[in-house]
């Protein structure tokens, strides 16, 4: 199923309810908007996609993105977007991308102060076992932080995970335990 979507700000709309839908029942991309929870398949809004969803099936086939005039929109032109919007984007997206491409469903962890909520199912069908963050490979990280991570992580009942892409571009994952 290739989908259209046109890019609306920092957003690409699938303006087909229907294929909103099957794309969102596939891999739990993207949110409806007006909706906080999707509780069935039984939706009449429009799904939207975050820049990096858009680029990953852009990147996979899945997706043309066109401007609202009906011009196609360039990977370079999403891609140019898209880091124009996130800081370390580069990293976030190798991270997202590796993720997806090993099967887990991806969502924004920025509820929990992660960058990633990752389910193995999806959302609806368990809870995020993983709250991924995304550090650059270079950047210290501050023993607080992993601390505060650790704390929230723990009270929600999930592994924190920090992420990194090393310099030949393999991303590492550093899971914590806690004990005590």
């Amino acid at each position: 199923m290739k989908l259209e979507g046109y890019l609306v700000g920092n957003k690409v709309i699938i303006l087909d309810k229907s294929k909103g839908i099957e794309l969102y029942k596939e891999g739990f991309y993207g949110k409806f908007t007006g909706l906080r929870k999707v509780k069935d398949f039984n939706v009449k809004d429009f799904l939207e996609l975050s820049l990096i969803e858009a680029l990953y099936l852009l990147d996979k086939g899945k997706l043309k993105v066109k401007y609202l005039d009906g011009r196609d929109v360039s990977r370079g032109e999403l891609l140019a977007k898209a880091k124009s919007s996130y800081s370390s984007f580069d990293e976030i997206y190798r991270v997202y991308e590796d993720l997806r491409d090993r099967g887990y469903v991806v969502k924004s962890g920025m509820k929990f102060g992660a960058t990633f909520a990752v389910y193995e199912r999806g959302p609806g069908l368990d809870h995020a076992p993983f709250l991924v963050h995304v550090t650059p490979y270079e950047e210290k990280v501050d023993p607080l932080d992993i601390v505060r991570a650790g704390r929230l992580s723990h009270s929600v009942r999930k592994k924190f995970v920090l992420a990194t892409v090393n310099p030949e571009g393999r991303v590492e994952y550093y899971v914590f335990s806690w004990f005590g």
